[in-house]
């Protein structure tokens, strides 16, 4: 009976993805295609996420022993695709992407293993604002509500719990409410008001000198002044998840830097020697378009539509076998 049980959470995590891709490509006019699981190293492809986690290497012989990297996503990658596709404003693309995280620490979210609907569009120099951002947002959220709204429909003990609208706020707005909790509290606290939250304006420092959590220099645009007067054009869709009583991510996006934000955040980040790496020279020439992308967590999304207490339950990775062993005595099956 375990193997069957397994087998319909496999068949439910299958429907989760394929209904909610479905519906973010038409509303985001996102078109699939093909990515990679590695790229070169020293090209300045690979994301830095928050700039101190070891990526997986290894040297590949017929490349006299060049050294590859097994991606940590594709935010700069997809980028580089858009214009080698010679994609037009408001076109985009999507890509299921596949990466290793070593330096990740076990929770009952994260494992080593990472996958994630990425996806990148060309927008005009004139959408570069916090206007298009929300509007790009809202379009998501609504996807994420269409398939929570189908996944009842088939499994009506998933009861749909998305509010009819999400919570836009600051990092630093969201500070100024709660000054005395931490990031993670001040998080909790903002999604279980509101059940769903985009938070931004995260990587840069806030007004007590911390970032709400760490960005890297060169893909997300966490700088700019936007038109609500605060820094940044990026952020997280949060979601309050009752099973894990805690607010939980789903995605993390925004509008991509340009030449100036570049340059200024690899000053305030201390890392200007990037400005020599493939990337950072075709995007400081003006060789790249402007885009707006992110990511969105596959195991994350089925995890919260199918409440699943385990990231284990909804993706396979490598888990500590005394681990597995407690978590089936709690009766949370790992696939």
């Amino acid at each position: 009976m375990e193997g069957r049980k397994l087998l319909n959470t496999e068949v439910a995590i299958s429907f989760v993805k394929d209904t909610f891709v479905q519906e973010l490509k038409k509303r985001l006019n996102l078109i699939p295609i093909s990515s990679p699981l590695v790229v070169l190293d020293g090209t300045g492809l690979n994301d830095d996420l928050n700039g101190i986690e070891r990526p997986v290497s290894f040297p590949i012989k017929s490349l006299n022993e060049k050294k590859a990297v097994v991606v940590h996503s594709l935010a700069k990658w997809k980028r580089v695709r858009l214009k080698e596709l010679e994609m037009l404003p408001g076109e985009g693309i999507i890509t299921d992407m596949k990466a290793l995280r070593p330096d990740e620490d076990y929770t009952p979210i994260h494992s080593i293993y990472v996958d994630q609907w990425d996806w990148e569009k060309v927008i005009a120099k004139e959408q570069r604002n916090l206007s298009f951002l929300r509007e790009t947002v809202l379009e998501i959220y609504q996807s994420l509500r269409f398939a929570e709204t189908e996944v009842e429909k088939r499994y009506p003990h998933l009861q749909a719990i998305l509010p009819e609208n999400i919570t836009f706020i600051s990092s630093e707005e969201l500070l100024q409410k709660y000054p005395e909790l931490s990031a993670k509290e001040r998080e909790n606290a903002i999604t279980k008001a509101y059940g769903a939250v985009f938070l931004y304006g995260i990587g840069g420092a806030l007004s007590n000198g911390v970032a709400h959590d760490g960005r890297a220099a060169d893909y997300d645009d966490w700088s700019t002044v936007n038109e609500a007067g605060y820094h940044g054009l990026n952020g997280d869709i949060l979601v309050w998840n009752p099973v894990l009583n805690a607010a939980f991510e789903l995605s993390s996006m925004g509008i991509r830097v340009d030449k100036k934000a570049l340059s200024h955040q690899m000053e305030i980040r201390n890392c200007t020697e990037k400005s020599k790496l493939t990337f950072h020279t075709m995007l400081l020439n003006d060789e790249l378009p402007q885009s707006i992308g992110g990511g969105i967590g596959q195991s994350r999304v089925c995890m919260f539509m199918l409440k699943k207490k385990h990231i284990g339950e909804v993706q396979v990775s490598i888990w500590e076998e005394d681990k597995k062993q407690s978590l089936r005595q709690e009766g949370i099956d790992i696939l």
